[in-house]
């Protein structure tokens, strides 16, 4: 059974058993008869085929079924749906921001981190921005998911039952790296999430370059620490020297600061040897200052 963490799991988990079960005695029941009448009237049992009239008693009832049917689930889908556009007066508001490929959260008091933490048993309404293509906001054990479109206003609200690290995911296909893009929601006590927001380091409070790479999702494919992910490490890399493809033909370079701001403004001039080409976007929106407080962060990772 699937983790329950919020005050609409339950309404959610309702509708699918109750469309889940009729889907499946229906179909049960369906290829049942039509197994029988396949058996019952094939033409070695019944050669002489039967003319059988209309019958609008059996037309009222194949109608009049289906559809009780249909408004049942509908019902139960309806109640739970409706709860989730009421948000409750005083439900503290918090700005999540989607880009390819990450999700970053604006508390009230602005400071912006990686991951959602909220406290157990408050209603939370998360303002949902999209900052370039269309993302989804979807958190399983929640029960909740919500579109997240560019220019156009949207949002969710939860309250969490159940403290714990649950996974957040984007379920609207963003681009190459869409399964990379995951982030987490941590539910603590009240007291808990109060000493959170007197310790935790704001993104906005760290070195500006750091913040940038962040903001921008750099570190999505960009490792601190040597490791390989989607591509080359910032760790030691300024001053290092690469193979590069560069227009089909392998050259060797020196990562220095052009060759760096040639990667965030035309990141398919220069291919490291070893890894994909196409998988990054052009950052036009960065300023030149910007870059330089980016190449600056990177130099201080020997």
């Amino acid at each position: 059974m699937r983790t329950s963490a919020s005050t609409f799991a339950d309404g959610v988990d309702l509708s699918l058993y109750i469309i889940t079960g009729i889907s499946l005695f229906f179909l049960l029941g369906i290829t049942i008869v039509m197994l029988f009448f396949v058996f019952r009237y094939n033409k070695k049992r019944n050669p002489v085929a039967s003319n059988i009239e209309g019958d609008h008693r059996l037309e009222i009832i194949w109608t009049a079924i289906p559809t009780i049917l249909v408004m049942v689930m509908f019902y139960f889908g309806w109640i739970g749906y409706k709860p989730m556009r009421q948000v409750p007066d005083g439900a503290m508001e918090i700005n999540a921001y989607a880009q390819m490929w990450k999700f970053s959260f604006e508390y009230p008091d602005g400071r912006i981190t990686d991951t959602l933490v909220v406290p157990i048993g408050k209603p939370v309404k998360l303002n949902l921005i999209s900052r370039d293509v269309l993302h989804s906001f979807f958190v399983p054990a929640f029960r909740i998911k919500e579109d997240m479109v560019p220019g156009k206003n949207n949002f969710m609200w939860f309250e969490a039952t159940q403290e714990g690290r649950f996974d957040v995911l984007c379920a609207e296909y963003c681009g190459q790296l869409h399964s990379y893009m995951l982030s987490s929601v941590t539910v603590v006590s009240e007291s808990a999430y109060q000493n959170w927001l007197t310790t935790v380091t704001s993104i906005t409070d760290e070195h500006p370059g750091l913040t940038l790479l962040k903001q921008n999702a750099c570190l999505t494919c960009h490792s601190q620490d040597g490791s390989k992910i989607i591509g080359p490490s910032f760790k030691g890399l300024y001053g290092k020297s690469e193979i590069v493809e560069t227009d089909g033909k392998d050259r060797e370079i020196v990562v220095d600061d052009e060759y760096l701001i040639r990667s965030i403004r035309q990141p398919n001039a220069d291919i490291v040897k070893g890894y994909m080409k196409g998988l990054m976007i052009a950052y036009d929106n960065i300023t030149d200052e910007q870059i330089k407080d980016i190449i600056d962060y990177i130099k201080t990772l020997e």
